[in-house]
């Protein structure tokens, strides 16, 4: 079981990290929503819960909840540019289907 970084994406969240001056990594998760169930969550860990799941990518501590894992085990995360916008894609083997606009997805 682990959730990956590709060079990209952890250049961008270390870029982060040392910009804030604390955290311990990124926290990836899933929250109920969307028109087809789940939707993926990011946030910045400062503290780790006891139950938190710790894999590091590329020198980057990614932390998961046990719930969420579940849903995206052997996710791998990148940070693409495409054009004028920027952002994390997730690269999830579970994923059955993702709605239209592409904020869900279901497994």
């Amino acid at each position: 079981m682990a959730i990956t970084l590709t060079e990209s994406a952890a250049k961008h969240v270390a870029r982060y990290l040392n910009s804030r001056a604390k955290g311990v990594g990124i926290r990836v998760g899933v929250k109920t929503t969307g028109c087809s169930g789940l939707a993926y969550v990011l946030e910045f860990v400062d503290e780790l819960a006891a139950e938190d799941q710790v894999f590091e990518s590329r020198g980057v501590k990614v932390v998961v909840d046990p719930k969420s894992l579940l849903y995206i085990d052997g996710t791998e995360l990148d940070f693409v540019k495409e054009g004028l916008n920027e952002g994390f894609k997730f690269n999830n083997p579970n994923v059955a289907s993702e709605c239209g606009c592409g904020e869900s997805f279901n497994v």
